[in-house]
């Protein structure tokens, strides 16, 4: 049997190609069954407890569920079938009864708090393990009567299966939609790249002419030059709709998953005694209390409202005076805005991308990785078996030449494929009873894909976004920590969670990165300086309406997990609606159903957390700035923000990690200053003075 199962072969990498839906059930069977034998007989057997003989065996058989899960997970995401999904589905209650049963097992919850107040031996990582642990035990019920453990048991079972549901209903809904052109003269304005991008979809599917999706590379192309105003307007609908009662097809309309998840997210909280979800999820967060979040985020709200609403007021003017449009409407603004920039700056996004070929930005990140951190990534393709023939493999070596982590690499937009950009991973760093494990990453993005004979060109926003990810990957694969609950990524606060991520971004605004990352595609030419300097000139350019419109985001989510009734028909639409009165500047028309997709907060993580976004930019900007002011490539500051950050993963609380970095407590001077919003610049100009 194991040696059949792929999927139980756990010493080596995932074997993709071999693993089938069929496989899932059995594996699991195995895993479980094991875990459950060896716990029983262990917390049963005679002794006392220590770390050797209860933490580190129990961390064994949670990374073997974990290997044996995580490529089923992913292969879910980013190849998904019929078949897979169903398997997959049918699994998650399974997995969620384990979780359960072990977060409400008294006997180990009694046996781990044993071992952290007797064992003077434990070095801080491991008592921060310990913990985290002893959290999550409250967190799983473990002091509930019997019938409320059942029915925490359940709701947690449901959540599972609705958050799936959920994701899938988006999946399907995004996939659904496609809009066939066989004139091209309706897509006047598209930029060649986008052109071509809609004929090679046309012609993957055997179509005539151009075809458009709801791909995102496809949507913002058409919402941002496409001067038919009919067809923007009709994507624009069709993407606001998706998974919603006004989508295309009702089995996949997620009203009713939505009230179901709020309902259930609110009976878990008050079987563990608090008030509302937003305080349950808050509990394992650096943030005290739901009201300090709601603070920072009216605070950033009040500063950087003005700035958007001049911004605004001038995206209606130049409308009205250069396009002769009066009535600007949600589909409207990304065109207007591109027009604007091209007339204020000269520029456009599109001018940038025959610099950004994938393979340079590619290149170009590992060499900036390589100059702040020591680490060296090298490409392996040989003997790796791949989900996608897309996909590459990379090997991260540390200073001395021993592989210290590696990760897959999944670019490019495609068909049953989730939206959005991720890093998962397959394992962590663990030192294992056979030796060290090292963190295997899985980086997935949705950028424009490579077209004809032309290589993948992002534009800036891709690299951005691919930047992003890598900062988190760093934060999982640069890990020194051994014990896998506080290695990497794990253990850190949520709400701190997104800092190396946020920081990578600031490198793609750098000349010196940016010589680094760009060339021309067919000339190898660098960015030329007066190209650099338009870019510098529009990169305030509206952010403070991106900056509410996130903040809209991380209200609407917070305000809906602190309202006990939110599940009730209507009152997630009127908080959405309070939230937009209070700080958006674009009003959405009635029939947007944003939170239909709000696939972070309602099959991700983010519950009553999409916050951290803004929460950790503090932190992130402010970390930059320390490489601002003492030299962007300082051997010292980078070596610095690899120990004090990066390598100690969860091990610490991310406080501590921060200060020991910046050497103080964080300030929103540096956030308000990257997004032009500083104390001196003027509202009275698009935001645009740093």
């Amino acid at each position: 049997m194991k040696q059949e199962n792929p999927l139980l072969d756990i010493g080596k990498l995932p074997l993709f190609s071999q693993i089938k839906p069929e496989h899932i059930t059995p594996a699991l069977d195995v895993v479980l069954q094991e875990n459950r034998n060896w716990l029983a007989q262990r917390l049963t057997a005679d002794g006392s407890f220590s770390w050797d003989n209860l933490i580190a065996p129990l961390n064994e058989a949670g990374n073997k569920l974990e290997r044996a899960w995580s490529p089923v997970s992913h292969m879910n995401a980013v190849v998904n079938t019929d078949e897979l999904r169903k398997e997959y589905n049918a699994n998650l209650p399974r997995l969620s009864d384990y979780h359960t049963e072990l977060g409400q097992n008294e006997q180990l919850y009694n046996a781990i708090r044993f071992i952290r107040e007797q064992d003077g031996s434990l070095d801080a990582a491991q008592q921060k393990d310990l913990d985290d642990s002893l959290l999550g035990f409250k967190l799983s019920g473990v002091a509930l009567p019997p019938e409320q453990k059942e029915r925490f048991r359940e709701i947690s079972q449901q959540l599972s299966q609705l958050n799936s549901r959920f994701s899938d209903n988006v999946l399907d809904a995004t996939n659904a939609w496609t809009k066939q052109i066989t004139d091209v003269a309706e897509l006047a304005g598209l930029p060649e790249s986008a052109l071509d991008m809609a004929a090679q979809t046309a012609k993957q599917r055997d179509m005539e002419g151009w075809v458009l999706t709801l791909q995102f590379p496809s949507y913002i192309a058409v919402l941002t030059y496409a001067d038919n105003r009919e067809l923007r307007a009709e994507m624009y609908r069709a993407y606001t709709t998706r998974a919603s009662e006004l989508g295309s097809n009702a089995d996949w309309d997620n009203t009713q998953v939505m009230r179901d998840i709020l309902r259930l997210r609110q009976e878990e909280a008050a079987l563990l005694g608090y008030g509302n979800y937003a305080e349950l999820s808050l509990a394992t967060k650096m943030a005290e209390s739901p009201q300090q979040v709601l603070e920072f985020l009216e605070d950033l709200a009040t500063k950087a409202k003005p700035f958007a609403e001049t911004e605004f007021a001038e995206v209606q003017t130049f409308a009205r005076e250069q396009l002769g449009m009066e009535d600007v409407q949600a589909w409207d603004v990304a065109y207007i805005s591109e027009k604007m920039k091209q007339a204020r700056f000269d520029f456009s996004e599109e001018d940038l991308k025959p610099y950004f070929p994938a393979d340079r930005v590619i290149s170009g990140l590992f060499a900036l990785v390589e100059k702040l951190f020591g680490v060296r990534i090298e490409q392996q393709q040989a003997h790796i078996d791949l989900w996608h023939p897309d996909v590459r493999f990379y090997l991260v070596h540390d200073r001395t030449g021993t592989v210290q982590a590696c990760f897959y690499l999944d670019l490019y937009a495609r068909q049953h494929k989730r939206g959005g950009a991720w890093m998962s991973d397959f394992c962590g760093r663990f030192r294992r009873h056979d030796g060290l494990q090292i963190p295997v990453a899985f980086m997935t993005c949705n950028s424009s894909a490579p077209v004809g004979d032309k290589p993948a060109l992002f534009t800036h926003d891709e690299v951005v976004t691919l930047f992003h990810e890598f900062g988190h990957g760093l934060h999982h694969m640069l890990t020194q920590v051994d014990y896998p609950d506080v290695a990497g990524i794990n253990g850190v606060e949520w709400d701190a969670v997104e800092l190396p991520s946020q920081f990578m971004e600031n490198w793609c605004w750098e000349r010196s990165v940016l010589d680094m990352i760009a060339a021309h595609w067919q000339t190898g030419a660098p960015l030329p300086e007066d190209l650099y300097q338009k870019m510098q000139a529009a990169r305030h350019f509206q952010t403070a309406m991106a900056t509410v419109r996130q903040l809209e985001f991380a209200l609407f989510d917070m305000r809906l997990h602190l309202d006990p009734q939110s599940a009730e028909p209507g009152k997630l639409e009127a908080i959405q609606q309070q939230v937009r009165d209070q700080v958006a500047v674009i009003k959405p028309p009635a029939f947007n159903r944003m939170a239909h997709s709000f696939s972070h907060v309602f099959a991700g993580g983010y519950a009553a957390g999409y916050y951290s976004y803004k929460w950790a930019e503090v932190l992130s900007a402010d970390a930059f700035a320390r490489f601002e002011e003492e030299g962007l490539f300082d051997a010292g500051i980078g070596e610095s923000f690899l120990h004090e950050i990066l390598e100690v993963g969860g091990s610490r609380k991310a406080m501590e990690s921060f200060t020991a970095f910046r050497g103080r407590k964080p300030t929103v001077d540096a956030l308000l200053r990257h997004n032009g919003l500083a104390v001196g610049s003027s509202p009275d100009k698009g935001g645009a003075s740093s």
